[in-house]
This record gives C-alpha cells, structure tokens and sequence, in this order.
C-alpha cells in the first residue's frame, strides 16, 4: 500500500507513544541488544517512508522507494508497507509531521512491524523524537546501507572502514538516560552524580575512532606504496567502476579469471581486487574492481573508504559499468559521476560501458546516445573482444607522440619500441629507421639518445 498524504499542519496535543515496553527491533532506544543496526536473528517487518517535496515527480520517489526496498532486503529483512507523505518541506523534529508520524505508529501496531525506515537522512533529534512516537526503531537510508556495508566487510581494511562510518553514524545519536546511569564518586566533594554512562559511552567510542583512523592510515601509506611499486612496473591501471550490482565482479572474473564473489545482491563485494590483464595489443595492465556506488551514498562512508577510492582517481582509465537492463540507467551514471567527483577521480579517463546487454532491449539506443560507448555481456562473454581492443586503443590514445631514429644494427632498440609504446610509422632511411611512435614518459626516457622529435 502506498498512502499519500498532504500535510495539513502537526497536532501539537498528539500523546506519543513513551515506549515502556521496547519493541523487538535494531537500532536505537527501542532495539535489542545487538549491537547491529537491523536484526538478524529473525527476518524483521518493515516500513518505508519517503518525503515528496513540490516539484519532485512522484515516479522519482517510486523509484528511491524500490532502491530502498532491495536494500532492506539485501540487510536481511522484509518491506510489508510503503507510506509517501507530500510536504512542503520536511519538519525539523519529525521530517514527517507528527500527525502522520502518528499514523505511521497506527499502521506499525496493526502490521506487527518492527522498524521503520525513511529514504533520507535523518537528524538526531528527528531520529529520537520519532521513535518515541512509534514505540520501535526509526532508521534512515545511511544506516542500512551502513548495516548491509558491515555484513559484507570481509578483510582487516574493509572491516575497520566500515567500524569507523559506523561509529561517526552513532556518535551524535547516543543517548543517555539522566541519572539512572550516573556513576557515583567517593570522597569528599564527588558525592552526588558524577560522569554519566554517555559521556562514558562517547569517550570509549571517540578513543576507538582515533585507533581505527591511525590503522587506516597506515593501510593507506602501504596502498600508496603499492601504488608507487606499480607506476615503476610502468603498467597502465584500469579500474572498474559503476553502479552497485551492475556486474563489476563479473566483468573482472570475466577478463581475468580472478574468482571474485559474484552475487545478484548490492554490495556483494566491497574490497578492491587488483589482477594483471593483457590486452590484444600485448600490454598488459593492471585491471581492478571497486565498490560499487549507489544514489545517496553516505558521505561518512566516501571517507571512510577514501583509501580504497583512491585507487580509482590515480587510474589511467575508468571503465564506467553501467546496467543498460535498469530502470533508468541515465540515473545511475549521473550518481557514480557524482562520486567520482566527490573522490577526485572526476577528470579521470572514462569509457562508458553498458553491460548485460543479453538482458536489456534499449542497449542499442543507448551506444548511439554515448558515442564511443561499448556494449557486452559479462555474462555471456558478447562484446567482450570489442571491450578489450577499445581499451588498448584509448590507453594508446593517451600516449605523446615522440619521432626516433634508430640504427639498423639495434634491432633490440626497435623491439623494444614496439613492445612499449604504439608505433605508427616506420621510414626506412639509408642508416636506419625513422619511427613516428606513441610511448609514455618512462619509455621517453629509457629510449632518450634515440630520439629526435617530441610532440607532447
């Protein structure tokens, strides 16, 4: 059911619900004792709310809505309800009103739900004074996507990456509860309340974001290292990017047969993998998969997983995955364009590729939108030959042109030329060879006593 309604003012002398009785549940006053944002001991109910601003298409808010909903589902629980509330502007204590909050808290008692879930960002305040109306855990969008992020963290980085957003998510929502959590001091001059358990709470958790960002810092000085290793190996870098779920991990299994986890769920995968790809031209490159991105991505997360980025803005190439069998694939690359940016990686290389083109009928339509676009099917292996030539000619592409001449008793010269770079024209002269040829600054310089042109 999707009940829509026009707000017609808040009802000051609605009695909330005080939540005596904590309702099975996740995250807040009103969860359990996991230390999870959503419960998995058992498939919890759920409802979803968005906020429909004037001017918004409402098929937009259908579309986040069903976004919400496989996430729900992918953390491991079930939508029984939709609500759409139209508003001016959202309300600064409930973001909904506290007349369809109440409503809200109605059909959550007549459908035994357990949480309710906005596609936003809510506020603290906002977070507390609604679950105090529904007598259950209210989360917004950032912590599913936060919950889903750490059932899927599976090496030493992604785990402490995820601990960190997590812990900067919960920090400003601790909540205390007066003085039936006070410590008592002894001694003359402490009697009476002392240090609360929040403050406690907010110290222990402050001391552990200070660690984990001291250990990610040193994951991110051995990636740059790493990073600094492969610039010597003069080996081009290609990261794969795009949406969640659309066939990044596929693709890589594809191409290099690397056996990365491949799930039809978001965020299957979250740590970057990084495998040696050789392309029909005979370079080889080092090819690697990144997490996937999604619309409304927390920014708590981009930071915490900025190392990681960073191995898409130093690529030489983005390969831009894009699922031309989804609803709105426009969509879709507008938001990882909007990450990319946010990460430094916006005037990287791109070459838009739209995958599962075995699925989808307006894949044609959309390679002649995108011109230089490539269409294939991880899947199926279709186009993937076209995928690889297109990559070796714009890393090519890339390449300055520099003139050499080279004597004909150093064929070990010539070799190498054609080994490193692109040669596009060979003049044979009375001494040697006169070669027009594309190579990066490495191969400059290794090559420098044969050159005799330099158009960069």
């Amino acid at each position: 059911m999707v009940d829509v309604n026009d707000s017609r003012g808040d009802d000051p002398t609605v009695a909330e619900h005080r939540g005596d009785d904590s309702h099975r549940g996740a995250f807040g006053e009103f969860g359990g004792a996991t230390a999870g944002l959503i419960e998995r001991t058992f498939r919890e109910k759920i409802i979803i709310v968005a906020l429909q601003e004037p001017g918004v298409p409402f098929e937009e808010i259908t579309e986040g809505l069903d976004e919400l909903e496989r996430l729900v589902d992918t953390a491991g629980a079930d939508v029984v309800d939709r609500v759409v509330q139209r508003r001016t502007h959202p309300d600064p204590a409930t973001f909904i009103g506290r007349g369809k909050a109440r409503e809200i808290h109605d059909l959550a008692e007549a459908l035994d739900v357990d949480t309710v879930v906005f596609d936003a960002d809510l506020s603290p305040a906002q977070q507390f004074n609604l679950e105090r109306i529904f007598g259950r855990s209210a989360l917004d969008r950032t912590a599913v996507i936060l919950d889903i992020f750490a059932q899927n963290a599976t090496t030493l980085e992604g785990r402490a990456q995820v601990e960190l957003a997590q812990l900067r998510y919960r920090l400003p929502r601790l909540r205390g509860r007066g003085l039936q959590l006070s410590q008592q001091g002894g001694g003359i001059g402490t009697r009476g309340p002392g240090e609360t358990q929040l403050e406690v709470d907010r110290r222990r958790i402050q001391r552990r974001l200070t660690k984990l960002e001291r250990e990610l810092e040193a994951l991110r000085l051995r990636r740059q290292n790493q990073r600094k290793a492969r610039r010597r190996s003069r080996f081009h870098t290609v990261a794969i990017v795009g949406y969640t779920n659309a066939g990044k991990s596929t693709l890589l299994n594809r191409l290099t047969g690397s056996g990365v986890l491949v799930e039809d769920r978001l965020f299957a995968t979250l740590d970057a993998t990084t495998r040696r790809l050789q392309l029909p031209g005979g370079e080889t490159v080092l090819l690697s998969d990144t997490v996937g991105f999604i619309r409304k991505l927390p920014h708590s997360l981009v930071e915490a997983f900025m190392s990681t980025l960073e191995e898409v803005s130093e690529a030489d190439l983005l390969v831009h995955l894009v699922d031309a069998s989804a609803s709105d694939p426009e969509a879709q690359m507008a938001a990882v364009h909007l990450v990319l940016g946010e990460i430094g990686a916006g005037e990287v290389p791109e070459l838009i590729v739209f995958n599962k083109a075995d699925r989808g009928t307006g894949v044609a339509r959309l390679v002649r939108e995108h011109p230089g676009s490539v269409a294939i099917s991880a899947t199926t292996g279709e186009g993937v030959d076209t995928l690889l030539s297109v990559i070796g000619d714009r890393l090519r592409s890339m390449l300055d042109m520099v003139e050499l001449f080279i004597p004909y008793e150093r064929g070990d010269v010539m070799a190498s030329v054609h080994r490193e770079g692109e040669v596009l024209v060979e003049i044979h002269e009375d001494e040697g060879t006169r070669v027009r040829a594309r190579l990066d600054e490495a191969s400059r310089q290794l090559l420098g006593e044969y050159v005799v042109g330099d158009r960069r």
